[in-house]
């Protein structure tokens, strides 16, 4: 049963943040196991029957092709996939809790499959009140996006800043909540997910392919 992240898991990433290495992994990897990742594995056990079977990320990064070379990430993601690159997102962090949904990451033919939705005369306009709802109660609409209209759409196409995205995002972020170690935690992220399946929901349609 979730309870909630103790304090420790933010002091923990605090710390590996001060100390990103393999010595201070081995030190303290009892507390990772039972302040962070057993913690995010039992939230996402109690969100399953509504939202799916979720997935806890692993903790190493790659470095492979990475100029940073430090070994272990700084966060702990948990995610609930609906389609390739789609679904819902819960992290923990030094900072706080982040809850978001989105379309994160796609092939070339899924951006397309999101352009040609946005741009349909039917599917188009049922994003944007999407949007702007999930906007107007506080949440933060992502993304990476083109600083320009994409090659071949109108500039003044009623829709051209949807267009742009090549991902899109909401989410919300907690800064270091004092329910954070209690079961309000899981309240929150049910409460945030609930806002934006909508939005989960037209994606993983609309980037189908």
């Amino acid at each position: 049963m979730f309870t909630g992240f103790p304090v420790a898991a933010l002091d923990f990433y605090e710390d590996l943040e001060a100390d990103n290495s393999k010595p201070f992994w081995a030190a303290h990897k009892a507390v990772y196991d039972d302040c962070v990742r057993g913690p995010m594995l039992a939230l996402l056990a109690e969100l399953e029957p509504e939202f799916g079977a979720g997935k806890a990320f692993r903790p190493h990064r790659d470095v492979r092709f990475s100029a940073d070379k430090s070994p272990y990430k700084t966060h702990q993601g948990g995610f609930v996939q609906t389609g390739p690159g789609v679904g819902f997102y819960v992290q923990i962090d030094a900072a706080g809790l982040r809850v978001a949904g989105g379309f994160y990451r796609g092939s070339s033919a899924q951006v397309a499959a999101f352009r040609a939705a946005v741009d349909d005369t039917r599917r188009g306009p049922r994003l944007e009140p999407l949007v702007r709802r999930l906007h107007r109660a506080g949440y933060e609409i992502g993304g990476e996006r083109l600083k320009t209209r994409p090659r071949g759409v109108a500039e003044d196409h009623p829709r051209l800043d949807l267009l742009r995205y090549k991902s899109l995002t909401a989410a919300r972020t907690h800064p270091s909540p004092e329910w954070i170690d209690t079961p309000r935690t899981l309240d929150e992220v049910r409460t945030a997910w609930r806002d934006v399946r909508p939005l989960v929901e037209w994606l993983t349609a609309a980037t189908a392919t």
